[in-house]
């Protein structure tokens, strides 16, 4: 079941990375200063170190041979 007020907002990095965070905003906010505030304060090295765990890419593994 979903938040009904939850949305969905894009923020880029200092290095052109871009991040999706959902956040609940009240009404009247102002989107564009709350993005802003955002990324500044998104930890985008911890990002980043996550992001290169997810895709890991495993190097020389091998088919193990059943033992009879």
């Amino acid at each position: 079941m979903a938040i009904p007020n939850a949305r969905r907002l894009r923020i880029s990095g200092p290095e052109g990375q871009v991040a999706t965070i959902v956040a609940v905003l009240p009404k009247g906010t102002d989107v564009d200063a709350y993005t802003k505030e955002a990324s500044s304060r998104f930890d985008w090295k911890a990002w980043s170190d996550a992001q290169q765990r997810q895709f890991k890419v495993r190097v020389g593994q091998q088919k193990q041979k059943k033992a009879k």
